[in-house]
């Protein structure tokens, strides 16, 4: 069982206790959160893939953390490596959804600067809801045709995909809590931004070697310092809500 070390000690956490936790704050601001499973020598894969990292109880919070999300970000690469066909809520966190008012499924947004992905996969087919394809001007001109009858296509920059671009189409379409699961270069681009609000990690008990990629990758940017918000653990894997010590800028 989940139990909570701070900001209180709690020896075990239900699922509503766990989402109280995990709560962004509700205002005019959009919140900005990165999810993110490493080993405890800094691996963020492992055979190419995050899903090995974690145990059930990563799981579980992995779900409920998109309750609370308006939109779901990713990258192109991790749509690649991971799948996301299919519904990324389950039926359980539709449900209750739902009986906050909100819709049953969070959008879900897709980062890529060359459009390099397939419209006939199953990720197109089997989605929930209308993916956002947010890229560049070059590429949106070239490839949005090819996309017209699956996703919503929208240029965010020109040189690359620039994320102050990205949050203010997501908060033009009225998506104020954006949860965002990798990978690494969007997360870096969102660091080197200064617009990351929160970083879920869990540290998993492992240890994994070789020359997997760290969470975070693109240009070094100035220290961001953080404070913990939730402190949770169970097994040896720890949970951590990361969030900034102080407002962004535009905040």
């Amino acid at each position: 069982m989940v139990r909570q070390l701070l900001p209180t000690p709690v020896p075990a956490l239900d699922d509503a206790a766990v989402l109280d936790l995990y709560a962004p704050p509700r205002g005019p601001m959009p919140f900005v959160r990165f999810n993110f499973v490493g080993t405890a020598d800094g691996a963020s894969t492992h055979d190419g893939a995050s899903g090995d990292l974690g145990g059930d109880a990563d799981r579980r919070i992995f779900a409920l953390l998109r309750r609370h999300a308006d939109t779901i970000l990713v990258g192109a690469g991790t749509v690649r490596a991971e799948g996301y066909a299919g519904e990324l809520v389950d039926a359980a966190g539709r449900a209750w959804r739902r009986e906050r008012g909100r819709p049953p499924h969070p959008g879900v947004a897709v980062v890529s600067g060359t459009l390099d992905l397939d419209p006939a996969s199953a990720f197109f087919a089997q989605a929930p809801v209308r993916p956002l394809l947010l890229t560049t001007a070059p590429a949106a001109e070239r490839d949005a045709g090819a996309f017209a009858d699956v996703a919503d296509v929208v240029a965010c920059g020109r040189d690359g995909v620039d994320p102050a671009a990205v949050l203010r189409e997501l908060t033009r379409r009225g998506h104020r809590a954006v949860h965002s699961e990798g990978g690494p270069s969007l997360f870096g681009a969102f660091q080197a931004a200064d617009l990351v609000d929160s970083l879920c990690l869990t540290l998993s008990p492992l240890l994994a070697g070789g020359t997997a990629r760290r969470i975070a990758e693109g240009a070094e940017h100035p220290l961001v310092p953080l404070r913990i918000s939730a402190l949770l653990e169970e097994d040896g894997a720890l949970f951590i809500d990361y969030r900034r010590a102080a407002e962004r800028p535009d905040g």
